[in-house]
């Protein structure tokens, strides 16, 4: 919907406000217009029902008023003597058009004086809960978001298992496009079977509805995206179902704010030319340079001086928890129900699509390996390594050679163009678009900004031989409408990142990860292993910056016993009066 249909649907709920609520503004001791005036009319509703003036705020705060309306319903019915539980029933599955037969067939009395208080302990109950539930998700939409962090794309800087608050703030929070959706859930409510007719995704009930649709609106930010800054968006690919060869012309089955969360890092940002070579990015020409805490990794073969086994591969590798190496046949890792029982019996981790040997390293049960025919690799093994780690095996003794792999052009590689011969490890110049920079459009260029004209600015584009249409105009150039940016993982060979779909969006943008809250090894075999994986070191310390990260855990473990102490101190206090 369009900013014109948004303002056309306000006049018109402002009219059913009018209609069914003027004869009670009568009755409160106001005029009848009082209720035909937008704004106006919900700042003397609040008078009436006796409720604070900003309340009225949160009417006009998308996520949060769905669940404030239901609120100012029960509210309002309860103040001209509606109490029973079967009122406030019809009043919510009705969507408050109960108020209209209160309205006209009741001889409803206003009562000014009610209390306040809930009747009964459970009506207390449900009140503080909904008050909770709305504090939060304005707080999460606007302010902070919890994230947990599934992959090792950016492995040292962000550790799989690690819980992160997402800042909306710094970037500006967006608004959000989707107006009828579940509050503290994203994309979907887990665990309710219901399966997405059409796509091939986990079967579970849709949170929300895509229409209607609020127009991209963002609140102004603190600062914008530097290079090198990790940032929280929404994962791009989503609406490019091209990208994954499906040519049906359902380009876009998700709303922009329900698109998967990502975490990358964000190397080339507006109005950079970038390339990489040999896995390292170029901004500009110059070696981007990363911050401390950030690690590249990338594949290496490594190559021992006899096979590759429990006790012949480096431990400072493996770490205490992995307790064997062994190859996998393709036929027996590519079947379904053998990828099942490795989940049930260990920890294990596939290393590298172009890996010379299958690795999987993990604790796994001997009797289990060998009925998979899994066996002891031979003398040579892909491993992923940081720079550090690769010097450190490089003085291995039993290490005859550290190879870095170098990958092989790849038509998957953005623009997706298999002449220019790019890989994931060299690629470009590309340049990434600023708003209001102009491009060249041609047969050559069109590649790279095609998804951009179609699916992210929301133009009509054709391409009929040599030429080029843009809402039926010829085109020999494009003017961006937006910013975009180059995000990619640390974790060089192990990162589904922006080389493979292309630019971010700014409207895809979520936030700025500014801490870790809580941090456990997420893949460990139970719940009790994962209880004594907890990274202590890591909780609230900060993400963002150089040197190392500032921890906060002991001052918020203080705040938090002074709390309870407080709390204790005051029910006992309670006690005593009683």
């Amino acid at each position: 919907m369009t900013f014109t249909q948004w303002f056309i649907f306000f006049i018109v709920v402002q009219v059913i406000h009018f209609l069914g609520t003027w004869k009670l503004y009568v009755k409160a001791g106001r005029k009848a217009w009082e209720a035909a005036i937008p704004i106006y009319n919900g700042i003397v509703l609040m008078q009436i029902i006796n409720r604070p003036k900003w309340w009225i705020a949160l009417l006009f705060i998308p996520i949060v008023n769905l669940l404030m309306f239901p609120v100012i319903w029960i509210e309002t019915i309860r103040t001209f003597g509606f109490y029973k539980k079967l009122d406030s029933f019809l009043v919510i599955v009705t969507l408050g058009f109960y108020i209209f037969y209160v309205n006209y067939a009741t001889d409803a009395k206003y009562n000014a004086n009610r209390s306040l208080k809930p009747r009964s302990a459970f009506g207390e109950w449900v009140s503080s809960i909904a008050f909770a539930i709305i504090a939060a998700t304005l707080v999460h939409t606007y302010f902070m978001q919890p994230f947990t962090i599934p992959t090792s794309s950016l492995e040292k800087s962000l550790l799989v298992g690690d819980y992160l608050f997402v800042s909306k703030f710094h970037y500006g929070a967006r608004v959000p496009s989707t107006v009828i959706a579940a509050p503290m859930v994203h994309d979907t409510i887990p665990s309710i079977p219901v399966p997405l007719a059409g796509f091939n995704l986990n079967p579970s009930f849709v949170s929300y509805l895509k229409k209607p649709q609020l127009p991209y609106t963002r609140l102004p930010g603190l600062q914008k995206i530097k290079n090198n800054d990790i940032v929280c968006f929404n994962w791009p690919a989503d609406s490019l179902a091209t990208m994954w060869g499906d040519n049906s012309g359902k380009f876009t089955y998700k709303p922009v704010d329900k698109k998967t969360n990502y975490v990358k890092r964000s190397v080339g940002i507006a109005g950079d030319t970038l390339e990489m070579r040999d896995g390292y990015i170029y901004i500009n020409g110059k070696k981007n340079e990363l911050p401390y805490r950030a690690k590249l990794q990338f594949y290496y073969t490594f190559e021992c001086t006899q096979p590759i086994n429990q006790r012949s591969y480096p431990k400072f590798l493996l770490g205490k928890e992995r307790t064997g190496v062994y190859k996998v046949l393709s036929e027996y890792w590519d079947n379904p129900k053998v990828q099942e029982a490795i989940k049930k019996n260990g920890n294990l981790t596939k290393i590298g699509q172009d890996s010379l040997y299958t690795e999987v390293a993990g604790g796994i049960n001997p009797d289990f390996a060998n009925r998979l025919k899994m066996i002891n690799v031979e003398n040579k093994i892909n491993i992923n390594l940081t720079e550090e780690e690769v010097a450190r095996l490089e003085k291995y003794p039993l290490t005859v050679s550290v190879t870095k792999i170098n990958h092989a052009p790849d038509k998957a590689i953005f623009p997706h163009v298999e002449k220019l011969g790019w890989s994931q490890d060299n690629f470009g110049p590309i340049y990434i678009p600023k708003k209001g920079a102009t491009v060249k459009l041609d047969l050559e260029s069109i590649p790279f900004y095609e998804q951009i004209i179609k699916n992210y600015e929301f133009n009509d584009l054709v391409i009929n031989g040599d030429d080029i249409f843009i809402n039926g105009e010829k085109a020999d150039s494009y003017t961006f409408q937006q910013d975009y940016f180059y995000l990619i993982g640390d974790n060089r060979h192990n990162s589904l990142d922006a080389r493979y779909w292309g630019y971010v969006p700014f409207d895809h943008v979520l936030g700025k990860p500014v801490m870790i809250w809580f941090s456990w090894d997420a893949n460990a075999p139970s719940f009790i292993a994962k209880l004594k994986s907890i990274r202590w070191n890591r909780m609230f310390t900060t993400v963002g910056g150089d040197g190392e990260p500032v921890s906060y855990r002991y001052f918020v473990f203080a705040l938090i016993a002074i709390y309870i102490g407080w709390s204790f101190y005051k029910g006992k206090k309670k006690t005593e009066k009683k």
